[in-house]
């Protein structure tokens, strides 16, 4: 497994995730003069959206992520998620919450899969970042902190060989193997079956940098070439014009990771037979996991560096629902089995006082 994987992660899960709270937020909100005290406004939008990119991109937080660490279990990154999309003032209940991070995961899934050549991954973290910052083009002070994770991702990524990037696609391919839930979206585009798997296209553009397939050459011990032979390929594969920018600023080619939702349509996520009948052989095993104590410390150093913005005076926060209605939420809630339901970690009920001050010491 790599050790270079988990910022890639976090930062496209992250994009996807800003993604469906935007377009859910534009679904849901009402122009300021007519909407209720209760009722989600474009001013509650973009103070969202800032608040969760500004905790997003915090810097400590950043720099714990960004030091060469293995991934950790999904329950320890879907906790951090859940921390993040409550870092303003949006409450998402349990089944909502569910189905954003599933959303979020096939959809980022789809696009390694899709991937032409392994470094692509970062072309895609690229235009997710670059959607980012568009979401806060009118907050200089964000914006200064997304390009800084930019240049970071550009100083880390860009000098890793072919041969590390491989091992990212698969460390991520790992991750991700278990996963087949089915979104409406995919579906609809036929990308997806009904048991959940992708359908992966056997044309289009070849990874930059190789040719198209059709040619055998044949050379001596010289390296000398002494002879061709063609043969007939089930495709129809085409040269790329040009090679994505890996810069700050650029065209990045690739549309992977770019807003599939600029589109507004529903987005269901639905549970195939045999994930469930997966999920009811995989429940947790009760003995002590060795690894536990070391992700509770992991979650604790990444935790400890989000400043979550509370409510202030009598602000309640605004309730985001990502079903189209209440009672396809309560639905979704009752039906969806216990342990497919991702349970959020409690680090300060699980860490001992001393051990919390001494976190708090080292993080300021």
């Amino acid at each position: 497994m790599s050790g270079r994987t988990l910022p890639l992660l976090f930062l496209n899960l992250g994009g996807e995730m800003l993604y469906i709270l935007d377009q859910r937020l534009r679904a849901q909100s009402i122009p300021g003069e007519k909407a209720r005290k209760d009722e989600w406004t474009d001013v509650d939008r973009k103070r969202v959206m800032n608040d969760i990119i500004t905790t997003m991109f915090n810097k400590k937080f950043m720099e714990e992520l960004f030091k060469p660490q293995d991934l950790y279990s999904k329950k320890a990154l879907r906790t951090v998620y859940d921390r993040l999309a409550h870092a303003s003032i949006m409450r998402l209940n349990q089944a909502s919450m569910d189905k954003l991070y599933d959303l979020m995961t096939m959809a980022f899934k789809y696009q390694v899969l899709l991937c032409p050549r392994p470094r692509d991954i970062l072309l895609v973290t690229f235009n997710h970042l670059d959607a980012i910052k568009d979401f806060i083009s009118d907050s200089p002070g964000i914006l200064n902190q997304v390009d800084e994770t930019f240049r970071r991702l550009i100083d880390t990524y860009n000098c890793l060989s072919d041969g590390e990037f491989q091992l990212i696609r698969q460390t991520l391919l790992i991750f991700f193997q278990d996963m087949h839930i089915r979104v409406s979206i995919f579906l609809k585009d036929k990308v997806q079956n009904s048991n959940g798997r992708f359908v992966l296209p056997i044309s289009g553009p070849v990874p930059w940098g190789t040719e198209v397939p059709g040619l055998i050459r044949i050379f001596n011990h010289k390296g000398v070439e002494v002879k061709r032979a063609e043969f007939t390929t089930a495709g129809n594969y085409i040269t790329p014009q040009r090679e994505g920018s890996f810069e700050l600023y650029g065209d990045r080619v690739l549309k992977l990771g770019t807003n599939m939702y600029s589109v507004t349509r529903p987005v269901e996520t639905h549970m195939s037979g045999s994930s469930k009948a997966l999920a009811s052989q995989t429940k947790e095993n009760i003995a002590p996991n060795p690894l536990a104590k070391e992700e509770l410390n992991f979650l604790a150093r990444l935790l400890g560096g989000l400043d979550i913005q509370k409510p202030a005076g009598g602000e309640t926060g605004f309730r985001l629902n990502l079903f189209t209605t209440d009672e396809e939420e309560e639905h979704a809630a009752q039906t969806r089995p216990e342990e497919l339901s991702y349970k959020v970690i409690n680090i300060e009920a699980t860490q001992e006082p001393g051990r919390r001050a001494e976190l708090s010491r080292i993080l300021g």
